[in-house]
């Protein structure tokens, strides 16, 4: 049980890689606030184990997330994983665009951690350790990917805000990492599949550019959340985690 007798917070847990980590979460042993704004999917985590609660939760009401963070109290670990996928050049992409993935994107991740870190630091000042993980991509500071301005912009800058916090309280027992997944197969995936005008040839295409000849799965990603997420990484923080199938090779 690599995470017994810690609490952790998911984010976007309805569905994908958020579901896939709540679930494995609790079977390391963690008590898992499952959150999401989509309650039709939030539904589908209620009792699906025992250590799993579920809380919805809109990440763009800075209300709501401060009062989350006001009723749950001090939590060990954060896994920041809401997020949108903008499809798209820089000549395609509206103010609204911009506005609407750097608030969900990056914003939410601000609100996020201002809400619930005080509470993560005390908790880490009595058992030397607690954990964010916020979701990134190797789509950013990483790697330039075709159609992808707006969404590795926000991932970037998730990379970017996810160093500071790390050296801003790094001797706190506070960690901070970003996940950097390549292509994972996921309903949001399935969904721009489904929306290209050769849903096929998309899918096709997506599957070329990961060297080891397939999608990710979220099998593939949620050990690494665990990992980041439990004293096993204890001595790692300020990371850009790649988990990308050799697409930075």
């Amino acid at each position: 049980m690599r995470l017994a007798g810690r609490t952790v917070l998911v984010t976007a847990a309805g569905q994908g890689i958020g579901r896939a980590s709540a679930l494995a979460c609790a079977a390391e042993g963690a008590r898992v606030i499952a959150t999401d704004i989509n309650a039709d999917a939030l539904a589908t985590l209620a009792g699906a184990m025992p250590r799993i609660a579920t809380r919805p939760l809109d990440v763009r009401d800075d209300g709501a997330v401060r009062a989350l963070a006001d009723d749950l109290g001090p939590i060990d670990g954060l896994f920041n994983c809401a997020g949108f996928v903008h499809h798209g050049t820089i000549l395609e992409i509206t103010d609204a665009d911009w506005a609407f993935s750097f608030d969900l994107n990056v914003t939410s991740m601000f609100r996020m951690l201002r809400a619930f870190l005080p509470g993560m630091i005390a908790r880490a000042g009595e058992t030397g350790d607690a954990s964010v993980v916020n979701m990134a991509s190797v789509a950013s500071s990483v790697k330039g990917f075709p159609n992808r301005t707006l969404y590795g912009a926000t991932k970037a800058a998730v990379i970017g805000l996810t160093k500071a916090v790390a050296a801003d309280f790094v001797r706190s027992g506070l960690r901070c990492n970003a996940l950097c997944p390549a292509t994972v197969d996921t309903p949001s995936l399935r969904g721009r599949i489904a929306a290209a005008a050769d849903p096929a040839q998309a899918e096709k295409d997506f599957i070329a550019r990961q060297p080891m000849g397939r999608l990710a799965g979220v099998e593939d990603i949620a050990p690494m959340v665990i990992y980041l997420l439990s004293g096993e990484s204890r001595f790692v923080s300020g990371q850009a985690v790649l988990v990308d199938g050799g697409v930075t090779i």
